[in-house]
């Protein structure tokens, strides 16, 4: 039995920590957001400035800062327990990289294609853009337009590499968790 890794994404603000959060209370585990670990880091070493608008258009550096998000997607990836009975969740996968990147329309070389082909994830769980719940944050910086728009690119990303996302609807986080696990455990 391998591991089941199963990713949850959606635009910013569509309820995916929400989700992962309550997922590992129940005991499953997860990886959190890597670049919301890489914004605390920074407002630790008080590097803070990087991040007071949003990284991935403000950094001097964009390719480099693409390429530290995608090697820690990779890191939780190949960091996933192996044999584990319960699915592994996972706060955005390699391809959303890919999908923020052609959002901002930056480009992306073979380095980034490779790692979505060469890592592959069971299933894939997308939460639409729900305005009644968006809001921003310190980690957050997109408007709720944006937010639309990179639910596209994510959708257009993923079918690129060969997954169907799973639109995930509205509802309370229990029944956003319950129907997720339904997918899973058809029948049970």
């Amino acid at each position: 039995m391998s591991t089941r890794k199963i990713v949850i994404t959606g635009g910013p603000g569509t309820g995916k920590t929400a989700v992962i959060s309550t997922l590992e209370s129940a005991g499953y585990f997860c990886f959190e957001e890597v670049i919301r670990d890489m914004t605390k880091k920074a407002k630790a070493e008080e590097k803070s400035s990087i991040f007071a608008s949003n990284p991935i258009v403000s950094v001097e550096d964009p390719l480099s800062f693409n390429i530290q998000i995608l090697e820690g997607r990779i890191q939780q990836f190949l960091n996933a327990p192996k044999q584990c009975k319960k699915p592994v969740f996972y706060d955005r996968g390699i391809p959303d990289v890919l999908a923020y990147m052609d959002f901002f329309a930056q480009e992306y070389g073979q380095k980034f294609t490779e790692a979505c082909e060469n890592h592959r994830y069971e299933k894939v769980f997308i939460l639409p853009p729900w305005k009644e719940i968006f809001t921003s944050d310190n980690e957050r910086f997109e408007s709720f337009d944006q937010t639309v728009g990179i639910h596209h690119s994510l959708e257009k990303i993923y079918r690129l590499f060969g997954y169907d996302p799973i639109s995930v609807p509205f509802g309370s986080i229990h029944e956003r968790i319950h129907f997720i696990l339904d997918h899973l455990n058809p029948g049970i």
